[in-house]
């Protein structure tokens, strides 16, 4: 079984340590965070807040123009220049000492570190076979999950200090992972940047040959669609607790036990249940089935709020964590497909650039979203959820159909044109002879 979680050598490899060394850092950084805004920078809950959704959304407006950059200058060295400002954004946080200073470091670091991503993105569908896309993303997110999770177990070790001093050695330490993931990405094999193609003819979607991911329409919805699924991201961490504590007879220290399960599975097996997924079909069965089993967990949360047995309403918050992280781990690997196999070629960094804005957008309007409808609103919002999960994922299937015939589509007027290109530069002149130049 941990043989299997080893991905094979060449850039698969690397692309997955550089994730485990980023995360590594990212899981201590998290844990610490928001103590070392409040208790040693000195800002209140309010202002950490505002400043970090300040920067996020800097993210959000800035992650696609950097991926279209990743795709026109190369998306290794895109990668690696994003991660080195990463790290000293990161850096930059043990010099804050007022709001102002603060939200610009967010901003730094949210930009630099989802476009890095992005960038990162477009560098692994360069590297790596379309049919293998897949399988080896579901290494790089077991890397991510298995980093995370050693990371926040050193941030947690930085918590028992609870000094100055060792939270600036949780934040040197983030700073020096993205720079080693930096180093790992550069001793890839590069990426040939993609000239920006000239006007040419209409495709499919209304949309020119030079059209951006916006103009993208089916690529567009997937997006969106997806963001609602991702409403599972923010749910462990914000909306289970309070549920926990304020609707159910268990003890809040059994979040860890979920939190735990949750993160070890996810690195043990994610790689397995995405072997299933091999194509846009197999990745629509996924995004459902994985539908129906966080239904379910949202069923078995709910439920968890009947009665006065503490031992029954662990039973079903555990049962839930199950069902969640295998629906979480087939949703991933569908979502991984679609993703990439519905983006144009050339265009994979600018494409998952928007496309992951769906975890940003998750993040910053699900605690809210969630916090309404599953603790204030208690059991029928766990319900209202589970149905929402699965709608959604029931529309991405004609979603997906289309933008495969919107792709098809447009790599036929690709060719058309090209051919029509090379034709018109070998018409002979009519006057000299020869042919035009």
């Amino acid at each position: 079984m941990f043989k299997g979680l080893i991905p094979p050598p060449g850039p698969p490899r690397g692309l997955a340590l550089a994730q485990l060394v980023c995360r590594l850092g990212d899981g201590a950084y998290n844990i610490c965070a928001a103590l070392f805004f409040t208790r040693i920078v000195g800002l209140s809950p309010l202002e950490m807040s505002l400043g970090l959704t300040i920067g996020w959304s800097a993210a959000l407006v800035l992650s696609v123009p950097l991926g279209h950059l990743a795709d026109r200058v190369g998306p290794r060295g895109t990668a690696v220049v994003l991660f080195v400002c990463a790290a000293l954004s990161i850096l930059s946080f043990t010099f804050v000492s007022s709001f102002v200073p603060f939200v610009i470091a967010s901003c730094a670091y949210a930009v630099s570190q989802r476009g890095g991503f992005a960038a990162e993105q477009a560098l692994l569908a360069g590297l790596v076979p379309k049919d293998q896309v897949t399988r080896v993303r579901a290494y790089v997110q077991s890397s991510y999950n298995a980093g995370m999770t050693i990371g926040a177990g050193l941030g947690g070790l930085v918590l028992l200090f609870d000094t100055r001093e060792a939270y600036y050695a949780a934040f040197a330490l983030n700073s020096f992972a993205f720079l080693v993931s930096a180093w790992i990405l550069r001793r890839l094999p590069a990426v040939a940047p993609v000239p920006a193609a000239p006007a040419g003819p209409a495709d499919a979607s209304g949309g020119r040959r030079d059209g951006s991911v916006f103009r993208d329409a089916p690529y567009v919805v997937l997006s969106v669609l997806n963001t609602f699924l991702l409403l599972y991201v923010p749910l462990i961490a914000v909306a289970l607790p309070l549920w926990i504590s304020e609707h159910t007879s268990a003890p809040v220290s059994l979040l860890s036990v979920m939190l735990m399960l949750n993160t070890v599975v996810v690195a043990l097996f994610q790689v397995r249940v995405s072997e299933g997924v091999k194509d846009l079909a197999s990745a629509a069965r996924y995004l459902i089935l994985g539908s129906f089993l966080l239904a379910a967990a949202c069923v078995a949360f709910a439920f968890s709020a009947a009665g006065d047995s503490a031992w029954m309403a662990g039973v079903l918050l555990v049962a839930g964590a199950g069902l969640m992280v295998v629906g979480e781990m087939m949703q991933a690997a569908g979502e991984w497909e679609a993703s990439f196999g519905l983006a144009p070629k050339g265009k994979t960094g600018q494409y998952q650039a928007f496309f992951g804005n769906g975890i940003t957008v998750s993040e910053m309007l699900g605690p809210l979203v969630l916090t309404g409808l599953i603790v204030y609103w208690g059991p029928p919002g766990w319900i209202l959820l589970g149905v929402m999960f699965v709608v959604v994922s029931f529309a991405m299937k004609p979603v997906i159909s289309w933008g495969a015939r919107v792709r098809d589509e447009k790599e036929r007027q690709e060719r058309e044109w090209e051919a029509h290109s090379s034709v018109d530069t070998a018409t002979p002149d009519p006057i000299g002879g020869g042919q035009s130049t």
